[in-house]
């Protein structure tokens, strides 16, 4: 092969390489769909906005990057990926380590109003058990809160 051929398929192997890596949901992605889900639920009213958050063609579910919000008892009011779970209380719900990472969110929710917690659970696009940071909010004047997670670890 040519120098002027590998030279191409080196570019072309490292322009895929540089998408994947730029492609995968960050912090600030998962914050800013937080916050746009509580304007979402400011202007419109819960009842629209979980039906919305639960559309996974919408604008709430982007592959692994969805919104899904618990009330202050543990109860899941709406899930991007997984609808089965709603009316679900999951308060006591761990992950494979045990950590209760909804009874923290709730906790930290109650309390700072926002915050992050770090578990394991499955992504919807690899189906592996990974980790994951979730991000939340506290919607104003609501004893619910709204958040989005990423996956930390890609394999």
């Amino acid at each position: 092969m040519s120098f002027l051929k590998q030279a191409a398929v080196g570019s072309i192997i490292l322009a895929s390489s540089a998408l994947i890596f730029a492609t995968a949901p960050t912090k600030d992605d998962a914050t800013a769909m937080i916050s746009k889900a509580i304007t979402y639920i400011k202007t419109n009213g819960v009842e629209k906005a979980f039906p919305a958050f639960m559309d996974t063609t919408g604008e709430f579910v982007k592959g692994e990057l969805y919104v899904f919000v618990y009330d202050f008892s543990g109860v899941c009011l709406a899930h991007g990926q997984k609808p089965k779970l709603v009316g679900k209380n999951r308060i006591d719900v761990a992950d494979v380590n045990g950590k209760k990472y909804i009874e923290e969110m709730v906790n930290l929710a109650k309390t700072k109003g926002t915050g992050s917690v770090d578990y394991l659970f499955q992504n919807p696009e690899s189906k592996k058990i990974e980790p994951k940071t979730s991000f939340f909010t506290r919607v104003p004047g609501k004893d619910m809160f709204v958040a989005c997670g990423i996956y930390s670890e890609k394999k």
